[in-house]
């Protein structure tokens, strides 16, 4: 998988962008990559850490500093704690509910209803 857009820091191996840490070299197509969500998930991090080849001090410094980027959410406002480490949005949802759409031609049958055009 290409490098996320949001880069916030490059190692010689590792990368911290929005979406995580992932690696630098492109040939492993995202299998070593680690998303926001599992960052704390310590089994993963040393699971990633004794693979062969991986530049441990590199890794070290990713992770630190994507721990202090995207610091540990409860599960219930991950989503929005993700949003606001990476400036989407400054204050937290008030409501995740949809409002209902009302829709005018309810009980009308299509061919009955004005067509609409786009004039230029």
């Amino acid at each position: 998988m290409a490098l996320h857009r949001d880069i916030f820091w490059v190692g010689r191996q590792w990368a911290v962008t929005g979406a995580g840490i992932q690696a630098v070299d492109q040939r492993l197509r995202g299998v070593l990559d680690i998303d926001i969500a599992r960052l704390w998930d310590d089994h993963l991090v040393q699971s990633r850490r004794v693979k062969p080849g991986v530049n441990a001090a590199d890794f070290d410094k990713a992770l630190t500093l994507a721990r202090e980027r995207f610091p540990q959410a409860p599960d219930a406002d991950l989503i929005v704690a993700q949003l606001e480490a990476l400036g989407v949005i400054e204050t937290p949802v008030a409501s995740p509910v949809v409002p209902a759409m009302n829709l005018r031609g309810e009980g009308s049958l299509a061919r009955f209803l004005p067509q609409w055009r786009i004039r230029r």
